[in-house]
């Protein structure tokens, strides 16, 4: 898979979340895309959270989100409940291997992903244990070895920022995300 770089065109289209929203990737503001591992992925729950908390800020900045994952839209749905973006199943990878997105064994095997793991199968056991989320399902039809990836689109469609992580908690904190939106914020207007 090549990678996608800053200038590339991203194909103008619309996706389908999980509810059956229509989530355009062009022409309203930034879009930061991301594209996540597997429904109920302890990792990719803690980001999101991290996103959520802030996501009223991330809005202020012109960005909307748009999260991509490798499971079925069906075992997704469980865990869009109170998350303020859209959850795009894309269990075929049509949008991996459009973006360049890979998986490897690095996704779990990488130390510097182990404090992250821990802390996230942590938080994970505890809602499990409090009945607030489900346990992912055991068996993952796209695996468990994803590794995450973030875009930032702009309206027009072009690339301007693009990271591939290198493990399976790589992935643009929100300073990140603000931080390197800032220089297209006044090009690509507010949401």
């Amino acid at each position: 898979m090549s990678r996608l770089v800053p200038g590339t065109p991203v194909t103008t289209r619309t996706l389908t979340d999980v509810t059956g929203r229509e989530v355009a990737l062009t022409g309203d503001g930034l879009v930061h895309l991301q594209f996540r591992r597997f429904a109920g992925c302890p990792v990719c729950n803690l980001h999101l959270r991290s996103i959520v908390v802030r996501h009223e800020e991330i809005r202020a900045a012109g960005i909307r989100e748009v999260v991509v994952f490798h499971s079925p839209g069906s075992e997704l749905r469980e865990y869009a409940d109170g998350l303020p973006f859209p959850l795009v199943g894309d269990p075929a990878r049509r949008l991996y291997r459009e973006f360049g997105v890979e998986r490897g064994r690095r996704a779990l095997l990488n130390p510097r992903a182990w404090p992250v793991i821990a802390r996230a199968i942590g938080r994970s056991v505890v809602a499990v244990a409090r009945r607030r989320e489900n346990l992912p399902a055991s068996r993952q039809e796209n695996g468990r070895l994803g590794l995450p990836a973030d875009f930032l689109i702009a309206p027009d469609g072009r690339i301007l920022a693009a990271h591939y992580g290198e493990h399976a908690a790589d992935q643009w904190p929100v300073d990140a995300l603000l931080a390197t939106s800032r220089p297209f914020a006044d090009t690509a207007g507010r949401a």
